[in-house]
């Protein structure tokens, strides 16, 4: 349950006016930490699952700058939470070992991803019951 307490929606500042919207996402400031990488993920079906691994090392912070998406996490102790991103000035920070599977994308589904490190397959866990063997290791 330790890092489940850490997951938590985020709010950005926002201004706009007659010409439109603008948002704000600063490192260290209203992403707690460093951005590193980004990528977005568009074009997934209804009916697809992404994600399914948990991260050694990175934090993320997912995004739905268009569309919406769920974002289910779970922390390998039967504990699961499900985050609903519907609005573009809102996300989820995702602390490291947590396990996640994004899904019920929108049509117009654009997800972006602020990552805390560089990638390297090496960090990921892409197992769920090996997930949860590391989680019970980390505990004794």
């Amino acid at each position: 349950m330790h890092n489940m307490n850490k997951v938590k929606m985020l709010e950005f500042p926002q201004l706009g006016d007659e010409r439109g919207h603008l948002v704000i996402a600063e490192a260290m400031k209203d992403v707690p930490f460093e951005i590193k990488r980004v990528f977005y993920i568009y074009g997934s079906d209804a009916d697809v699952v992404r994600g399914q691994h948990a991260n050694k090392e990175t934090e993320f912070v997912l995004i739905n700058v268009a569309g919406k998406s769920k974002v289910k996490v779970k922390d390998g102790e039967g504990n699961e939470a499900i985050y609903c991103l519907n609005r573009p000035h809102t996300g989820v920070y995702l602390p490291t070992m947590i396990w996640k599977d994004m899904y019920d994308f929108s049509d117009d589904s654009v997800l972006l991803v602020l990552a805390s490190t560089h990638y390297n397959p090496d960090e990921y866990i892409r197992n769920y019951d090996e997930f949860v063997k590391v989680i019970s290791e980390d505990m004794d």
